[in-house]
C-alpha cells in the first residue's frame, strides 16, 4: 500500500511549561484537503510549523510519506524542499523581485537552472493574472497579489505537501476572495493539503475533512460537511456557534 503523504504519531510540543501540542494523531492521504479549525492557541500553526521543521517536536514522530522527518539526523532544507509553506504574512523577501522570491528555493535548494526556473515561475504568475509583476519589488503589489506570489512560491516546486497557516487573516475583506479561489483550484488538480483556517464556509466547501483542535489535542475530526454540520462533541458545538450562528 502506498503510505500517506503525511502521518503525525502522538506528536507532542512544549513552549516552556505550557504544552502546546498534547499528543496528536493525523493521517492525510495524497490528494486530502485537511482543514485545521480551533480557537487561537489551539495548535494550529504549531502544528504546521512542526511539520515543516520549523519548531522540533518533544515527542512522538511526524512521517512524510515514508521519511521519518522528525529524525534530528534529517536534512531540514531538503525535507522543506518537499512541502510547501504559505504563511499568514506573505514572508515575501522584500528586497528581490517577484521572480526571484518565486525562484530561489528551484535555483539554491534544488539547483534547477535559472532560465528553467524562470519559464516556470511564468506559467505559474500567468495562471494567477501577475506575470506583468515579475520584475516588480513585493511593496509594489496589493496584500491579495502578495499572498498569491506567496503560494505561487511555494508550489514552484511541486510539493509534495502544501501547507496553509491562516493565509486569508491578514488581507481586506474584498482580497479574500481572490486567494481562496486559487486554493480552490489546487484542490481540484490534486494538491495535498493541510490547511489552518477560520473560514468556516471555504472549509465546508473545500476540505474533505476538518479537524477540530482545542488545547493542543484533537477534539474530533471527520467529513467536512458533516463536522461543520453535525458535530458530536460539546467543545466544537460550542465553538462553530461562533461562526454558524
Amino acid at each position: 500500500m502506498t503510505p500517506p503523504v503525511l502521518r503525525l504519531d502522538g506528536v507532542r510540543k512544549r513552549f516552556g511549561d505550557t504544552e502546546v501540542l498534547g499528543g496528536v494523531d493525523l493521517t492525510v492521504a495524497e490528494h486530502d484537503v485537511v482543514a485545521l479549525i480551533g480557537a487561537s492557541g489551539s495548535g494550529k500553526s504549531t502544528l504546521l510549523r512542526c511539520v515543516n521543521l520549523l519548531e522540533r517536536i518533544d515527542d512522538g514522530q511526524i512521517w512524510l510519506r515514508d521519511t521519518d522527518i522528525s529524525d534530528p539526523r534529517v536534512h531540514a532544507d531538503r525535507v522543506r524542499a518537499r512541502i510547501g509553506t504559505v504563511f499568514q504574512q506573505f514572508n515575501l523577501f522584500p528586497h528581490i523581485r517577484v521572480i526571484d522570491n518565486v525562484t530561489l528555493a528551484s535555483r539554491r535548494v534544488l539547483r534547477i537552472p535559472r532560465a528553467t526556473a524562470e519559464a516556470t515561475a511564468l506559467e505559474l504568475l500567468d495562471r494567477v493574472g501577475l506575470a506583468g509583476k515579475a520584475r516588480e519589488y513585493p511593496d509594489r503589489l496589493s496584500g491579495g497579489q502578495q499572498q498569491r506570489v506567496a503560494i505561487v512560491r511555494a508550489i514552484a516546486t511541486n510539493p509534495e505537501l502544501l501547507l496553509l497557516d491562516e493565509i486569508t487573516s491578514a488581507l481586506d475583506p474584498e482580497l479574500v476572495v481572490e486567494v481562496l479561489d486559487l486554493v480552490r483550484d489546487l484542490k481540484n488538480e490534486g494538491t495535498t493539503i493541510v490547511m489552518a483556517t477560520h473560514e468556516m464556509a471555504f472549509a465546508r466547501d473545500v476540505a474533505d475533512r476538518v479537524v477540530f483542535l482545542d488545547g493542543g489535542v484533537i477534539v474530533e475530526e471527520g467529513p467536512a460537511a458533516q463536522l461543520l454540520r453535525e458535530p458530536r462533541e460539546d467543545r466544537t458545538r460550542a465553538f462553530l456557534a461562533r461562526f454558524l450562528t
